[in-house]
């Protein structure tokens, strides 16, 4: 049986800048010429014939059949998400962590080897660490800024390295092109979940990575709507790996929030450059506040790996780290101090949100292994919005005040 998608034609668009490719890429309009893409809100489809039936699932006629294995929003989606990353295929999924899960699973099997690096958001650390073993998979944690350790990782059986640059909460800045380098000459693959860079300022693609995956739910739709998530490839890869774990498993991407993120990514462009100047802006202001002993933002000279900042982002994340004097107690005697400034585990959303990593987001870590990644009582994790800046700042330092 194929596994081909529809081949369906939609505008060349290649040609244009990024930005107004993030309007018009993938663009399928219907017989009424609607301007915004149409909700094809349906489970299935019909056929002419039991003949045209048949050659659909055969492959020979490249046709919708059921919207677990695709429909005609979710299709938009992938092809404006691939043509504007720079990829030859994508396939949606229902959120984050099922690309994530996808991209890593799919391809592997019993007696593999997985290299990852530590500092990880840790429901990928759990895919990395205990899912995989389950089913026979070997996994090696490194020191991912370390490349010796990389190097050392490394087996004849290791088929994928994976990371996250910059890492969930520290905002640490791997080397994406040295690393692929030492995967390709292991024979591995290269996975990259680039949410905090947003496609927008990193492009691992073109940096060496063989597979990029996202959160849609983060700043594509960035307004706190809906889930969905996006792995991106080769044609080759996703069609041999990912199309029919997703087919036959499941993880699909509702046509409706296929539209939500279609909507969002007509607006990417101007949301994230707006949060990360909000996020510099922050950045600035509490670096020299007392009760702020560390700062870590990827935009300042100040970064850890300031040079591979330079190297392969655009510009600094949304995101800022910090941490607060005093552990834990003072950690929450700030958080609950914020007014404008809201506590929540998302980011990437319009609305400023701050969430406290080792209670929430990495809580499954034991002590010693968040030391181990700087993930200590008092830090905190800032996702900027898209409010005035000045307001967000005097919010921050009213509620330092009350620690």
């Amino acid at each position: 049986m194929s596994e081909t998608k529809p081949t369906i034609p939609v505008p060349a668009t290649s040609h244009f800048r990024r930005e107004t490719r993030l309007v018009h890429s993938g663009s399928l309009r219907s017989q009424f010429g609607e301007t915004s893409e149409a909700l094809f809100l349906t489970q299935g489809f019909v056929y002419d014939s039991a003949e045209q039936c048949e050659a659909r699932f055969t492959g020979d006629d490249a046709g919708f059949q059921y919207s677990r294995f695709s429909n005609p929003t979710v299709f938009s989606f992938e092809q404006r998400m691939a043509e504007f990353e720079g990829a030859e295929a994508a396939r949606a999924t229902a959120t984050g962590m099922a690309a994530v899960t996808a991209a890593i699973l799919a391809p592997l099997r019993a007696g593999d080897h997985v290299v990852a690096s530590k500092a990880m958001f840790g429901s990928c650390r759990y895919i990395v660490e205990d899912l995989l073993p389950r089913y026979g998979i070997e996994s090696t944690l490194v020191d991912g800024l370390d490349l010796g350790q990389w190097q050392r990782a490394m087996r004849p059986n290791t088929r994928t390295c994976f990371l996250e640059s910059p890492t969930n909460p520290t905002l640490d800045v791997l080397d994406i092109g040295a690393i692929a380098q030492i995967a390709h000459a292991g024979g591995a693959r290269l996975v990259v979940d680039n949410v905090f860079a947003t496609p927008i300022w990193q492009s691992p693609l073109q940096l060496g990575a063989d597979v990029v995956v996202y959160s849609a739910t983060k700043h594509i739709d960035g307004q706190g709507r809906c889930l969905g998530g996006v792995v991106l490839s080769s044609q080759a890869f996703i069609e041999e790996h990912i199309q029919t774990y997703l087919r036959q498993t499941g993880p699909s991407l509702s046509p409706f929030n296929a539209w939500v993120l279609l909507k969002g990514l007509e607006t990417l462009a101007i949301r994230v450059e707006k949060q990360t100047s909000n996020a510099a802006a922050i950045a600035d202001a509490l670096a020299e506040h007392p009760k702020v002993p560390r700062l870590v933002y990827p935009g300042r000279a100040d970064h850890p790996q300031a040079e591979t900042v330079k190297k392969q982002m655009g510009a600094g994340s949304t995101l800022v780290g910090f941490e607060v004097k005093g552990g834990k107690a003072e950690a929450f005697r700030f958080l609950n101090a914020l007014n404008l400034v809201k506590i929540s585990n998302n980011l990437g959303d319009a609305k400023s949100l701050v969430t406290h990593p080792a209670t929430t987001t990495h809580q499954r870590l034991k002590p010693e292994a968040r030391a181990e990644l700087g993930i200590t009582d008092g830090f905190i994790r800032l996702s900027a919005g898209l409010e005035h800046k000045d307001d967000l700042i005097e919010d921050l330092v009213a509620a330092l005040d009350r620690v």
